[in-house]
């Protein structure tokens, strides 16, 4: 049987995965200026891989993360000679980060967060109210 506070507990789920991705995106813009020696392995994005929960039922159990997996591909080889981390060739590494992509995400991350946060306040209201149905 599924808890009476099922909506609740669903949507915080959400919340706490809205969150993380939030955070993960945040650490991912701010390494848009990580550079490294072409020799060196490049700052990678990071991507939360998150799966329907599992339990008792087989909808409703919110959400859980599954892994985190990283930029796949060749970092961008740019030339800086003036850059402490350069070759003799004065080429370094750029960081593997689609600023489009990620902004893209923080967009949905944050209506997510927003989503699951209004379900969590319309579902304590409706209880409240279900409450008071008895006095």
């Amino acid at each position: 049987m599924a808890s009476p506070f099922a909506a609740m507990n669903t949507a915080q789920s959400g919340v706490t995965m809205a969150g993380r991705w939030l955070d993960t995106i945040g650490h991912n813009i701010s390494n848009i200026n990580t550079y490294t020696s072409v020799d060196d392995e490049p700052f990678r994005a990071r991507y939360l891989v998150i799966q329907e929960a599992e339990g008792e039922l087989a909808t409703g159990n919110g959400v859980q993360l599954q892994r985190i997996t990283q930029a796949e591909g060749d970092a961008p080889v740019i030339f800086d000679p003036s850059n402490p981390l350069a070759n003799e060739e004065g080429l370094v590494q750029g960081p593997l980060v689609d600023m489009t992509g990620q902004m893209s995400d923080m967009i949905i991350a944050q209506r997510a967060y927003q989503i699951n946060l209004k379900v969590i306040s319309t579902a304590y209201d409706a209880y409240k109210s279900a409450l008071q149905i008895g006095r």
